[in-house]
């Protein structure tokens, strides 16, 4: 019985599980976590993997750094921080039309590097659509003295499940335009209904690409982060916080600034006097719009000390993770906690989970002789920046059973050896140039991302493309890395990722406007990701070679040949 099933009955047994998995993923028949699950299932009855084995792998490293790195979203959240943040970068940059698409797209592309792109979107639109409201009224002195009051600004966005299920229920293919004043608009409010439109696209592009810049800011880079420490144990912790912003960064920076431009000219036109609001009628519009930011900024009050303890404990957090194993210098991790071979034992998930517990014991308030009304006589502590209830409300937890199902799966190829009779079937793809491959894999993800999760579609094509690269001899984050982040290039379809159906549902917006948008903003993405993994990712990754870590039996021979360009 310990022969059973036979060794090449392994690999089928494995890929009818993938396949499965893949088919329920793509239809949504069940739950995206559900799925997840199969493999606890499925590999020990097909004799791939013990049950204790596959259960480990669904909390991981990776699962405990997703955690963490929530637990500090959750309070910024919780604390209005971001809200704070978003409208001191607006009163900065300014409302002209133009600075405007820019301004939403940094505030909206920061937040989403640190929380949740639905929440950010979700916040970051109804403050939008008030200063539109402001910009496409004649104002009144009234209006430009003080700002008028706009309902829309009261819009508070619940946690990101419940957005994602609120506008869910409204997404049903149905567009609310905006009601005009006669049939025929006129030219003046089809350009403004244009300007309305680019805005609302500006937040969910941006809240998309924005992710893509930090290990934490969208899960595919946890799932990346995940299959190499999996597949590849020995990889000396290559992809961490700071390799990863060193790669990501620039190319999110890059993307996002020709996404600005390709909006103006969409949807502003090529009249850049006008774009920049030069003129006397869009300057008073203007100064009405920037009263209503003002506004709300100091609706907001001075910082309280939860969210001056916020940020601190924010700006800590970041700073440990740069520094904890940088690799260009000798991080406080690998003098603190090293290992036998100098190495870091702590991780970025450890960091993330240290501040996390902090965030639970630092009160909100500044401590003092408060008596507590409910029972006289004894004094009243403040509250925790963080409690167990808002954690359990807003934390995601079907995105932690997705990710260890990815991890799963790829440690079941593993296992069962189809990841390498998929190597050997790939072989031929050696006489392939290398940049031609990446081309293609950014192009055919890219895709197939607009159709399923971003997640899934990592967690499917991760394992497949680290075996093609081993097989023919090429560093397997060469093809990785740019799975990684077209995944995150979901920008044609409203069903394509969440912030684009927050967008879509709010109104104005219709199929095929966001389509003929989001195509070149697809080719364009395509383009810088080609471009990254060509150039700076080089040095950063070590991509001329044939690393030591990726090398197996089947690969052996792969060190002592001339690596791939």
């Amino acid at each position: 019985m310990s022969n059973w099933p036979p060794p090449p009955l392994q690999e089928a047994y494995c890929a009818y599980s993938i396949i499965l998995m893949a088919l329920f993923w793509c239809t949504e028949a069940l739950p995206l976590a559900v799925t997840a699950l199969f493999p606890i299932v499925l590999y020990p009855m097909m004799g791939i993997m013990d049950a204790s084995e596959v259960c480990i792998e669904y909390l991981k490293d990776s699962n405990i750094l997703f955690i963490g790195g929530l637990l500090m979203a959750i309070a910024v959240e919780n604390w209005n921080l971001h809200k704070r943040i978003a409208l001191r970068v607006l009163l900065i940059i300014g409302v002209r039309p133009a600075l405007l698409l820019l301004g939403f797209m940094l505030v909206t592309a920061f937040l989403s590097m640190w929380i949740s792109n639905t929440a950010t979107t979700a916040m970051m639109v109804p403050i939008a659509h008030a200063v539109l409201d402001q910009l496409h009224r004649t104002p009144t002195g009234k209006d430009v003295e003080e700002g008028s009051d706009n309902p829309t600004f009261e819009l508070q966005e619940p946690s990101p499940q419940k957005e994602e299920t609120k506008f869910g229920e409204k997404d049903n293919g149905q567009v609310h335009p905006v009601p005009a004043a006669s049939l025929e608009p006129t030219a003046q409010q089809r350009e403004e209904l244009r300007f309305s439109q680019g805005m609302s696209l500006c937040v969910c592009y941006s809240a998309s690409i924005g992710g893509i810049a930090t290990l934490t800011g969208t899960t595919p880079n946890l799932v990346l982060q995940g299959q190499v420490n999996s597949l590849f144990p020995q990889n000396g912790n290559v992809v961490n916080f700071a390799s990863w912003f060193g790669f990501a960064f620039p190319a999110m920076a890059i993307l996002l600034l020709l996404s600005w431009l390709w909006l103006q000219i969409l949807f502003l036109g090529f009249n850049f006097r006008k774009n920049f609001g030069i003129g006397g009628q869009a300057q008073e519009r203007a100064r009405a719009a920037f009263r209503v930011i003002q506004t709300e900024h100091k609706l907001l009050g001075p910082m309280t000390f939860a969210e001056k303890a916020v940020s601190v404990l924010f700006v800590t957090l970041v700073v440990l993770w740069f520094t904890r194993e940088p690799g260009f210098f000798v991080g406080w991790g690998n003098l603190a906690f090293p290992d036998k071979d100098g190495k870091s034992m702590a991780s970025d998930g450890t960091v993330a989970i240290f501040i996390g517990i902090i965030l639970f014991l630092v009160p909100s308030k500044i401590p003092g002789l408060t008596p507590d009304p409910e029972n006289p006589g004894r004094l009243k502590a403040p509250p925790a920046l963080l409690n167990w209830k808002t954690v359990n409300e807003k934390m995601p937890w079907n995105i932690v059973f997705l990710l260890g199902g990815g991890f799963a799966l790829a440690k079941g190829s593993e296992k069962s050896g189809l990841s390498e009779w998929l190597g050997d079937k790939l072989t031929p793809l050696q006489n392939v140039p290398s940049p031609a491959i990446a081309f293609i894999i950014c192009l055919l993800i890219a895709t197939f991302t607009e159709c399923t999760s971003n997640v899934a579609t990592t967690t499917l094509f991760l394992p497949i493309l680290a075996s093609m690269a081993q097989a023919i001899c090429l560093h397997p984050l060469y093809v990785m890395l740019p799975c990684t982040l077209a995944a995150s290039l979901a920008f044609m379809l409203p069903v394509a990722t969440p912030p684009n159906a927050i967008v879509f549902s709010f109104g104005g917006l219709k199929v095929s406007d966001m389509a003929r948008t989001g195509f070149l903003l697809n080719i364009i993405g395509v383009l810088v990701i080609t471009l990254a993994i060509n150039s700076w990712s080089y040095p950063i990754f070590n991509l001329h070679t044939f690393p030591s870590w990726a090398d197996t039996n089947n690969t052996a021979n792969c060190l002592a040949t001339t690596p791939r360009p």
